[in-house]
């Protein structure tokens, strides 16, 4: 019954031009096709859909975000490839930063607007999700919950793969062979590696990797949307190929095996060289006008990386902990969220609260800092932010929403005004002091539980506009500097507590800065950054932190900022650093670097890595630099020496290797359970 059924799912991923992917990207996957509920209900096909919830974040790993097509590009591609049932995700072309479903049924196509409010993403109206892979999710599992205004429901079955090779930070695009020598024996290391478009076969790719301090070149062959490398298995992507000989090395001719240990990062860039990546991302690719910047790209895929973070969110959903969420289905990820101790063991969900713990990977650099990304608080949730704030020895917790924003309530008050005191649960706050300044206020409290008293700061950031990101990076800058000077002169105070309304957006993006920040600051200006992986990373413990394009592209702007003041300020105390409005000028900015420029160094594993884990970066020792930074975050990456390698015999680039296969993995035995069915 089993082979019955792959053959048939076979034959229908080949129509619709689906298939199961591993590794990078959204993946690629066709899943969920209603194949049991029209069936007898024999034992065997009962028990296969039964197996189904295995398989259910495959399911979502699909590449169905579309970049770059419009909406009658859509309905051609759906009307070809597509079956009843079939969908894809889009961006809008009406409006920007919001994206579109495009949805095949009754043989047409019905476009459904999804809106990106910058807190949350929703169909204008109903529910509210953190990121659009969770909004996606919620559809497909809950069939019958999307509906026109006629009650005719909407049905999310078969996800349409997007037809581009893949969205991983290793794929170089155009990148000659010679080109690809240079910069992975100058900048990275044995086992790095990467994937370029052919220059000698339009349509083909080649994976250029390091071995023995030479580049080994092996084409790939892409036909009728297969891949391989001129023999052995074949893979409905590039990511899978890749993930498949990361797990299963190839084998040259003369017996050399090839390991694929770690991408050659495109997004990963020398910090000094800032500049002239932002330029660069800057431009417009396509007709002007018409065409989109590279912050976009690098936006979009980190959103379809967003499908890899379904962690579970069990806690949120029990009917006991609802009401203490703001938004209903922006919930905390169970294994990094803040568990308030000395619960009532006699009260359902009183260790809960909407926070998650943030820290950084040390493989990844990042180290010392520590931060609780939650919510506003809601007036049932006050007490218990108290408390975590306690029990965390939280000294410094930082506001970035206004308590009403566009005649909406963003955060309930939890603060006792000047001069007053005010008692939440078991903690008393007393307000003794505040200031404030064009940006923020800073508001002093003498928090006491029992006979213990702490002093805690309250720094509220007031200047971030209602709609977008603030026009100068610099009143951000600024507000970190103070934020993380204070934070310095506590002893063993505890990690930052950052909140806006829905505790992702504008904390995301706060929370991102300072840690790149301190990652400049514990190594210096010739220190490799990667945004785009430290919004990955810092996701991977929240969901959908850093909401929006703007938000991503705000969060360069002021490591920039940031970049250029310091090369100014050589010589001088960085404390002394005040952040101008206006962008410096004259930095001696080092040389532009295309997309193919860094590389993200591994220890090399000496077991078989699992392929839903992120390649970790080596740790190094720090380098000291002279001149303090603001302290941002516990998340810095560490730079990897590079040396310049001797080149040995090198194999001609234009000659790809001729690879030995070992024997394929056994396939997995999967079934699917029939589709959701649930009226409203």
């Amino acid at each position: 019954m089993l082979d019955k059924f792959q053959t048939l799912c076979h034959k229908v991923l080949n129509t619709v031009g689906g298939g199961v992917s591993g590794g990078g990207g959204m993946g690629s996957s066709f899943y969920g096709i209603n194949i049991f509920s029209k069936e007898s209900q024999d034992s065997d096909e009962v028990d296969s859909g039964r197996a189904a919830s295995d398989f259910l974040t495959l399911r979502l790993k699909g590449r169905w975000f579309h970049p770059n097509i419009s909406g009658l590009e859509a309905e051609v591609l759906l009307k070809e490839r597509g079956i009843e049932g079939s969908f894809l995700a889009r961006p809008s072309k009406s409006n920007k930063g919001d994206f579109t479903l495009s949805v095949r049924r009754n043989g047409e196509v019905t476009h459904i607007k999804i809106q990106n409010t910058g807190d949350f993403y929703d169909l204008y109206g109903g529910e509210k999700f953190a990121t659009l892979a969770e909004l996606v999710q919620f559809y497909m599992e809950n069939q019958g919950q999307l509906r026109e205004k006629s009650g005719e429901v909407i049905e999310l079955k078969y996800p349409l793969n997007c037809a581009d090779p893949t969205t991983e930070r290793w794929f170089h695009g155009h990148l000659s062979g010679r080109e690809a020598e240079k910069l992975i024996l100058e900048k990275g290391k044995n086992g790095s590696f990467l994937v370029r478009e052919s220059q000698s076969k339009p349509g083909g790719y080649v994976l250029s990797v390091r071995t023995d301090d030479k580049v080994t070149h092996v084409m790939i062959r892409c036909e009728n949307n297969k891949y391989d490398v001129g023999g052995g298995r074949k893979f409905d992507s590039l990511s899978e190929l890749v993930e498949y000989y990361r797990q299963n090395p190839m084998v040259e001719q003369s017996g050399t095996v090839v390991p694929l240990k770690m991408p050659f990062n495109a997004t990963r860039i020398n910090a000094r060289g800032i500049d002239s990546r932002v330029k660069e991302l800057t431009k417009e690719h396509g007709q002007p006008g018409v065409g989109k910047a590279g912050f976009w790209e690098e936006f979009e895929s980190l959103q379809q990386q967003e499908c890899k973070q379904l962690h579970s969110r069990k806690e949120g959903q029990k009917p006991e902990n609802r009401n203490k969420n703001r938004y209903k289905n922006i919930l905390p990820f169970d294994h990094t969220r803040v568990i308030l101790k000395d619960a009532d063991p006699g009260v359902p969900g009183s260790d809960y609260i909407n926070a998650n713990h943030i820290t950084g990977e040390e493989d990844l650099g990042y180290e010392g800092k520590r931060y609780i990304a939650t919510q506003g608080c809601l007036p049932q949730t006050t007490n218990d932010f108290w408390w975590m704030v306690w029990q965390e020895e939280t000294r410094v917790i930082v506001m970035t929403t206004k308590e009403v924003e566009r005649g909406k309530n963003k955060c309930n008050k939890y603060w006792p005004d000047n001069d007053t005191t005010k008692e939440f649960g078991k903690i008393v706050v007393k307000n003794i002091n505040e200031s404030s300044n064009n940006d923020y206020i800073l508001r002093e409290f003498s928090v006491l539980n029992d006979e213990e008293e702490r002093k805690i700061y309250h720094y509220h950031f007031t200047a971030w506009p209602d709609h977008g990101v603030p026009s100068d990076p610099g009143c951000v800058l600024n507000f970190l500097h103070d934020v993380n000077r204070r934070q310095e002169d506590i002893p063993g105070a505890g990690p930052y507590v950052v909140h806006c309304s829905a505790g992702i957006g504008r904390t995301g993006t706060f929370i991102v800065i300072d840690m790149i920040l301190d990652q400049i600051k514990r190594l210096g200006l010739d220190c490799e950054i990667d945004i785009q992986r430290t919004i990955q990373m810092v996701r991977s413990q929240r969901s959908g932190m850093v909401q929006t394009e703007a938000q991503y592209k705000f969060v360069y702007l002021a490591v920039q900022h940031h970049i250029e003041t310091k090369s100014l300020q050589l010589g001088r105390e960085y404390t002394n650093i005040k952040y101008s409005s206006e962008a410096a000028a004259g930095i001696d900015v080092a040389k532009s670097l295309s997309r193919s420029t860094t590389s993200l160094p591994t220890t090399p594993a000496t077991t078989p890595r699992d392929p839903k884990r992120p390649v970790s970066a080596i740790s190094l020792p720090k380098t000291n630099s002279e001149n303090h930074l603001p302290r941002p975050p516990e998340d810095g990456t560490k730079t990897a020496s590079s040396k310049k390698s001797s080149v040995g015999p090198s194999k001609s680039p234009t000659t790809p290797t001729s690879p030995t296969f070992p024997p394929p993995a056994s396939p997995l035995s999967v079934s699917f359970p029939s589709p959701i069915s649930r009226s409203t």
